[in-house]
């Protein structure tokens, strides 16, 4: 008999019911340029919104969703049409409960502008003006279903290059603030921080916590010590990409047209790589991850 099963030792809390990245959102005033980057990266558009100026890409099991509508403060606070990472979309059972659970233990809630013959997706304010969505219609039925038009003769679910799929997302905190937005993702969502010493791709910094489902990553990175970053504002940075074979993954982006970090230790290995910024703002991180 295992040791573990007479200590009947219990699971992680999972009481949101996460089960994965749904989709993540770009907010910007330049979706064509956006979209060559995208695109570049391996995504494709697969659907638009039925009334708003906003694209779905997509690649493998992750979509990302470019949202360029003028009545959308996001979009428009965006300056010299920088994307900004606007949003994170996480699978629950029950995006209705999850919600709920959230406000009541703090959370800020996002109005809805959903207009007639639109799904209300839930969601919460996050770091800085993102939002953080709660979808439960994921599987045989989805949120795409209702609120896209697919692209016609466009395969709505293209391959990923190398098996590339969603592996986190890195958020940039004030000086001295991990210690709150770790308590924030312990309190609000499960998320459970991981040791110094269990690290993931080639940039060495910030804190890292799991998801409860154990699909995915938050990093938390602060400024460097010593450096002025009183006016730096908090906010979702870039997303992590995982793939089994991160050299085949570098070399198939290469080909494409995408360029890579190449200095010291963000050397492209391995382990990681680093794509260089695009659009002053978009750039993505490689990290080897199991098949």
């Amino acid at each position: 008999m295992d040791p573990l099963q007479r200590e009947d030792v219990p699971s992680p809390p999972n009481r949101l019911g996460i089960e994965g990245i749904e989709f993540i959102e770009y907010a910007t005033s330049a979706p064509q340029a956006l979209g060559q980057v995208l695109e570049r990266m391996g995504f494709r558009p697969v659907a638009r919104h039925r009334s708003r100026e906003v694209t779905l890409y997509r690649q493998g099991g992750m979509n990302l969703v470019v949202n360029a509508s003028p009545d959308d403060a996001r979009v428009t606070a965006t300056e010299d049409a920088r994307p900004v990472l606007s949003a994170v979309a996480l699978r629950v059972r029950d995006a209705r409960q999850a919600h709920q659970r959230c406000l009541e233990l703090g959370a800020w809630p996002v109005a809805s502008h959903a207009q007639a013959m639109e799904l209300h997706i839930p969601a919460i304010h996050g770091p800085g003006s993102s939002r953080i969505y709660f979808v439960d219609r994921w599987q045989e039925f989805s949120i795409y279903d209702i609120d896209f038009t697919p692209i016609p003769t466009v395969d709505a679910h293209p391959e990923a290059i190398a098996g590339m799929g969603y592996f986190g997302v890195v958020q940039y905190v004030g000086c001295e603030r991990s210690a709150d937005w770790i308590a924030y993702y312990e309190q609000m969502f499960d998320f459970r921080l991981l040791p110094d010493e269990e690290r993931f791709g080639i940039l060495p910094k910030g804190k890292l916590m799991r998801s409860p489902c154990g699909s995915f990553l938050w990093q938390l990175v602060e400024p460097d010590p010593g450096l002025e970053h009183d006016d730096a504002p908090e906010c979702l940075q870039r997303i992590g990409l995982g793939a089994a074979d991160v050299g085949a993954a570098v070399q198939a982006l290469k080909a494409r047209g995408v360029e890579f970090v190449e200095l010291g230790a963000r050397h492209p290995g391995d382990r990681g790589a680093l794509t260089r910024s695009a659009l002053g703002t978009v750039a993505f991180e490689l990290v080897h991850r199991d098949a």
